[in-house]
């Protein structure tokens, strides 16, 4: 499945185009290595994505192409939720 297109369906990101941008943007690594909104997601890959001032990371434990909104948290563990210091 396309990274952009997990995200919209496990609701880790709202919307496709948003997702779309963020990893075109180098905002989101899987298994360590940068990620573009068409590479391929598998179930155990590790994605850390960088939200403004936070960062995510989480394991894939389930693929699907379509889910209902209760059951989306199922795809994925928190794996680690950190804030980024900044240094000015």
């Amino acid at each position: 499945m396309r990274l952009d297109k997990f995200l919209k369906v496990s609701r880790l990101i709202k919307r496709r185009t948003v997702a779309k941008e963020i990893s075109d943007q180098g905002r989101i690594t899987i298994n360590g290595l940068q990620a573009k909104a068409s590479s391929d997601v598998k179930v155990g890959d590790e994605l850390t994505i960088r939200f403004g001032q936070k960062l995510v990371k989480v394991k894939i434990d389930e693929l699907k192409d379509t889910t209902k909104k209760e059951d989306a948290d199922n795809m994925y563990t928190v794996l680690e939720e950190n804030r980024i210091e900044t240094t000015e």
